[in-house]
């Protein structure tokens, strides 16, 4: 059936397999397009905009917040949230029928204190690795984002397993790369995008098995290869040597790269064992749908960066071992959650925020061990049953059962959250939409001690006193820093100090990953209909799955 959303207007489609999912969750079809509910949720997720300054508000060190300084939240350093200084049962309130639950929702999550970052050790403990969010089981990490069991890696989102990395996007057991994207079970890969088993390559693009190569498209289980071509080991090493290290020679081959990849067929996507499913970044799916990084799962739809869910619609992040999950964000082993932020080992949760083992719980926040909850007071399970219908029949009649919590009670501004990564906006578009702008975001402009023009072309014109300089991004003119760990990654791996501070270089990395939407277009060999993220207006040539593979690439040279 066909719906015309109420926040943009524009008329989306619900499946037979939607209604039946909403059915069985029991909450009204949605009014309220798959694009805009995605932003309702991914304003609920900040990973990157960090904040210096701010104070524990129980031990008073200083500590690093995902929350603005000047946000209303009691914010508690790691230690003291999971201590058992305080009790978050002790912060409950009475559920008062005569308001609105969100209303109350909006002043509860302002009573009750939050932790300053999204970190945890279910992997294990973070060590020396102050500045991560999202992250667990990191070692000497610094900037490393949504991410798990990784050691001397900086600049990172979406990586596991990684070692010795810097700048890499949805990654998996890789060492000593960089700038690199999709990429898994590699070493020494620089600038490279849906990477399988490589070795010491720079500048591939969908390449597996691949050795000392650089340039290369479409490439499979090849050595000494230049841009497609073929050279011998001595023929090779001598080309390398006149590019690495050196920023205006990397700048030069990355551009002769972009060219030469579009003279290439694409396939139409980069998902690899899946069945029946439709999106990008799926790996060992069944009947996943409209998702983006996504892995062993089945039955889903509209699900972003989580893995190991079942029979779910509508979730980012996490997801390991749940089932029936609807508009969540960072919830894990839990079943039979709606609307809730960060739920872990949960059942039958209803809008909640960052809870661990409860059962049967509304509106609660930093609750443990709860059951028959709403606003942290534990009830009868009748008294609990009568209020829940109460607050169900509101929130059917307003027309917002089963979507996310709003945004006017939403922790983050849009352009803080993770919504502006992935459907960036302007500041006019995000408040003409509903969402809230951040102005005060903390970075730092016009400090700067040494110019971009200034920084020695080649790394080993490089001297330790850089690490004492401010720089400024060529994008967008914010000051960034060279840490020690970095400068030493650098030399190590011959590569150029950035010119571009992290935040545009991950902006970038962000536009070689593609938009999280899709659209129909047709196979440019075959006619063939496809779905894909490649915009059908884009200039790129794109393949279906079966003419893409039996393409002979290795016949191509530049």
């Amino acid at each position: 059936m066909k719906q015309e959303c109420k926040k943009c207007e524009q008329v989306f489609t619900l499946d037979s397999d939607d209604l039946n999912f909403y059915e069985k969750m029991k909450v009204p079809r949605p009014l309220v397009c798959p694009d805009c509910r995605f932003k309702m949720r991914a304003l609920w997720r900040n990973e990157m905009t960090l904040y210096s300054g701010r104070k524990c508000d129980m031990c008073g060190k200083s500590i690093i917040s995902m929350y603005n300084p000047k946000s209303p939240y009691i914010i508690y350093c790691y230690e003291c949230f999971y201590s058992d200084k305080w009790n978050p049962k002790d912060y409950f309130k009475e559920y008062d029928k005569s308001q609105l639950f969100f209303d109350q929702m909006g002043n509860f999550l302002k009573e009750v204190p939050k932790v300053n970052l999204g970190i945890s050790s279910s992997d294990g403990p973070n060590i020396n690795s102050e500045y991560i969010n999202m992250a667990s089981s990191c070692k000497n990490c610094y900037l490393v984002f949504n991410g798990g069991i990784n050691e001397e890696t900086m600049y990172s989102r979406g990586v596991r397993h990684s070692f010795d990395t810097s700048d890499c996007y949805f990654a998996e057991r890789i060492e000593k790369c960089y700038e690199s994207i999709n990429i898994q079970q590699s070493a020494g890969v620089l600038w490279g995008q849906n990477i399988m088993s490589c070795v010491d390559s720079l500048f591939i693009l969908n390449g597996s098995g691949l050795i000392n190569c650089l340039g290369c498209v479409n490439l499979r289980n090849k050595s000494n290869c230049w841009f497609n071509g073929q050279l011998n080991n001595e023929e090779f090493s001598k080309k390398i040597k006149e590019i690495r290290g050196s920023y205006k020679k990397t700048e030069e081959t990355k551009k002769q790269f972009i060219e030469f990849c579009d003279t290439l067929p694409k396939k139409e996507n980069n998902n690899l064992k899946t069945v029946n499913s439709t999106g990008d970044y799926l790996t060992e799916c069944r009947n996943v749908f409209n998702s983006f990084e996504v892995a062993s799962s089945e039955n889903c739809k509209y699900i972003f960066s989580s893995k190991f869910i079942k029979d779910s619609l509508g979730t980012i992040g996490y997801g390991t071992k749940s089932e029936l999950l609807l508009e969540v964000v960072a919830t894990g082993y839990s079943s039979n959650v709606i609307g809730s932020y960060w739920a872990e080992n949960s059942n039958n949760i209803m809008y909640s925020f960052d809870i661990r083992n409860c059962q049967d719980c509304i509106g609660c926040d930093a609750l443990k061990n709860g059951k028959y909850s709403i606003f942290n007071k534990e009830y009868s399970k009748e008294e609990y049953e009568d209020l829940k219908d109460h607050i169900i029949k509101e929130l059917t009649e307003s027309s917002v059962h089963g979507l996310m919590m709003p945004p006017e009670i939403a922790p983050f501004a849009y352009n803080e959250s993770i919504a502006h990564d992935n459907f960036p906006m302007t500041k006019e578009e995000v408040l003409k939409a509903g969402f809230r702008w951040e102005d005060d975001i903390q970075k730092t402009e016009g400090k700067e001690t040494m110019q971009p023009e200034d920084i020695p072309d080649h790394i080993k014109d490089v001297q330790n006193l850089i690490t004492n300089e401010v720089l400024r991004c060529i994008d967008c003119n914010r000051n960034y820093k060279i840490t020690e760990q970095e400068l030493l990654f650098y030399r190590k791996m011959i590569l150029p100090i950035p010119r571009k501070c992290f935040y545009c270089r991950h902006q970038d990395r962000i536009a070689r990953r593609g938009p999280y939407k899709f659209w129909d277009r047709k196979c440019a060999k075959c006619q063939k209909e496809i779905t894909t993220n490649y915009a059908p207006d884009r200039p790129e040539i794109v393949y279906c799955e079966k003419c893409y593979q039996l393409l002979s690439f290795c016949k191509m040279f530049k």
